[in-house]
C-alpha cells in the first residue's frame, strides 16, 4: 500500500511545475509555524495554570487573577522577544 502512495507522490512531483512545489513548501512551513504557536499556547496555559491556580473554584480571587495576568504578560513579552530575534537573524541571513 505504501508503494502505491509513494508512486503517486513521485508522479505528482515529476509533473507539477516548480512554482507549485514552492507554494506547497511555503504552505507547509506556515502550517508548521501555526502548530508550533498552538503548542506554545498550550504549554503556556499549563504553566500559568500550575503556577497560579491553587484550587479551582467558581471565581478567581485577586491574587490568582494578578498571577495569571502577570504570567500572560511575561509570556507575551518573551514571545515577542523571540520573534523579533528570529526576524533579526533572518534579515542578517544567519
Amino acid at each position: 500500500m505504501s508503494d502505491l502512495f509513494s508512486n503517486a507522490s513521485n508522479y505528482d512531483n515529476e509533473h507539477k511545475p516548480s512554482a507549485g512545489n514552492s507554494e506547497l513548501e511555503e504552505f507547509i512551513m506556515v502550517e508548521k509555524q501555526k502548530a508550533q504557536f498552538n503548542a506554545q499556547i498550550h504549554e503556556f496555559s499549563d504553566l500559568c495554570w500550575d503556577k497560579c491556580i491553587d484550587k479551582p473554584g467558581s471565581k478567581l480571587d485577586g491574587r490568582t487573577e494578578t498571577c495569571l495576568v502577570n504570567c500572560v504578560n511575561r509570556f507575551i513579552d518573551v514571545s515577542l522577544l523571540i520573534t523579533n530575534r528570529f526576524t533579526q537573524m533572518l534579515q542578517k541571513g544567519l
